[in-house]
């Protein structure tokens, strides 16, 4: 039997890949596509596209990924682009997340 903390949900960063990935054990449960661009000379990160595995789904491990992506571009001092409607619905329900959508963009993404 398997413990409980192989199954802890972990996200990484495949940027190789252009996406954040989450694992429960050893099993790839989902990830969120992103692209990373130059703005101005600032980092800016457009999320693109939400994805968890059918085995996966309603375990609530998106937010996860939401929250993952979101504190790495804080960390990395990033502004982030929600193009993602799970991320942006994620962001509105997390208002301490809104701060890193440019002001300019705020009102194009509805945060």
């Amino acid at each position: 039997m398997e413990s409980a903390a192989t199954d802890t949900p972990v996200v990484t960063d495949n940027p190789a890949a252009s996406r954040y990935e989450l694992h429960v054990g050893a099993d790839l449960a989902g990830f969120l596509d992103y692209r990373l661009r130059e703005h101005d000379g600032a980092a800016v990160l457009s999320l693109m596209h939400t994805e968890i595995e059918p085995a996966f789904q309603g375990a609530h491990l998106a937010t996860h990924l939401a929250r993952f992506s979101l504190d790495d571009a804080r960390t990395r001092g990033m502004s982030v682009l929600p193009f993602c409607p799970y991320v942006n619905s994620w962001i509105k329900k997390h208002p301490e997340y809104a701060d890193l959508v440019p002001e300019e963009r705020r009102g194009e993404f509805g945060v």
